[in-house]
């Protein structure tokens, strides 16, 4: 496995496994309890987190269909157990690793696009999308890495939900901080 393609999927199976943990210290009420009006839910988060890495992984990378309604990750606010949940991102983490798998180091250097829900892209960028479609295009080492910082930035949100909903000090990560 290409060195790279093997540390994203390290740090992010990490990263995985910190969301699980929090997610087992919440019951399913507390998955979706918003702290105020301006935050997602430790449920939304997780719908984001598989949405993102289905969106950039399986479908850019891999080719498959363009399967996301962005929006909904945020305004769902339940109807999904913890355990389904957890079965999103696994099933997420799945596919990635079985895509990323295949890449061989010039692929990294390849471009591929990113496509968008025209909604969402509006949403996202302000503006009507370009002539061409709704997509971004980005060389896959460069996607990569913008990948699995956004999936450590969300992760970290969840474990401080999770702590704050739960008022523990379990140390979810095995780092003392």
């Amino acid at each position: 496995m290409v060195e790279l393609v093997q540390n994203v999927l390290e740090d992010m199976n990490k990263q995985l496994a910190r969301i699980e943990r929090s997610l087992n210290l919440l019951d399913d009420e507390l998955i979706w309890k918003r702290v105020n009006a301006s935050m997602n839910s430790v449920g939304n988060l997780c719908l984001h987190l598989a949405g993102n890495e289905y969106q950039n992984m399986a479908s850019a990378i891999g080719n498959q269909p363009f399967i996301r309604e962005r929006s909904r990750e945020f305004t769902t606010d339940g109807g999904l157990s913890r355990e389904e949940l957890i079965g999103l991102l696994r099933n997420a983490r799945s596919e990635s690793e079985r895509v990323l798998s295949a890449l061989l180091p010039d692929d990294l250097s390849r471009e591929v696009a990113i496509r968008y829900d025209r909604e969402d892209w509006k949403r996202m960028h302000r503006s009507d999308p370009p002539a061409h479609g709704a997509c971004d295009t980005r060389l896959i080492g460069r996607l990569l890495v913008q990948v699995s910082a956004h999936y450590g930035y969300h992760a970290g949100q969840i474990v401080l939900l999770a702590k704050l909903l739960r008022n523990t000090d379990e140390h979810v990560t095995d780092q003392y901080h």
